[in-house]
This record gives C-alpha cells, structure tokens and sequence, in this order.
C-alpha cells in the first residue's frame, strides 16, 4: 500500500485579506448621523427588507433607552453616577 501524499501546510495563517479577494468596498464614511446616534451609510447591497436585517432596531424602545449617554472620561465614576441620579431625580 502506497501512502498519499498530502499537500504541504501554509507557512503562515490565511488572514481575511487572504481570503477575500472581492476588492475593497469603497463605501464613503458617513458624514450625517441620525438623531439615534447612528452613521447614515449606504451600503448598496443590503436589503433593509431582508429577514435577517433589523431595519427598526429601536421600535418599541422608549425615549429614555434612545438617550445618547457618551461617557465622560473627565469625571470619575462615582461623579458620572451622582450626575445620572442628580438627572434621574429631576425626570
């Protein structure tokens, strides 16, 4: 019985760039975003409709869980809880 001969192992791991040879997606960055906070892009071939895409991710939410909180790195973090209570007690 004669033994196969397997193909050699790649000398360094296949990275993404290695995989994907499409080119590269020349999706402009955003330069509006939404009063959610998010990027406007337009991304050509996504299909908002398609079931696996949330088009509405923030149906059902409330006006308090849609507040943008962007932490404030010069505040510790017992200062950045009392202004959350302080704003809290004022609602």
């Amino acid at each position: 019985m004669t033994a196969k001969k397997t193909p050699d192992a790649p000398t360094h791991a296949a990275t993404q760039a290695d995989l994907d040879t499409s080119g590269p997606a020349n999706i402009p960055a955003a330069t509006d975003f939404s009063p959610s906070g998010a990027p406007e892009q337009i991304v050509p071939d996504v299909d908002p409709d398609h079931p696996a895409v949330d088009n509405d991710p923030r149906a059902h939410t409330t006006v308090d869980q849609n507040r943008i909180d962007f932490n404030d790195p010069t505040l510790s973090g017992a200062e950045a809880v009392k202004r959350n209570l302080d704003v809290a007690d004022k609602a």
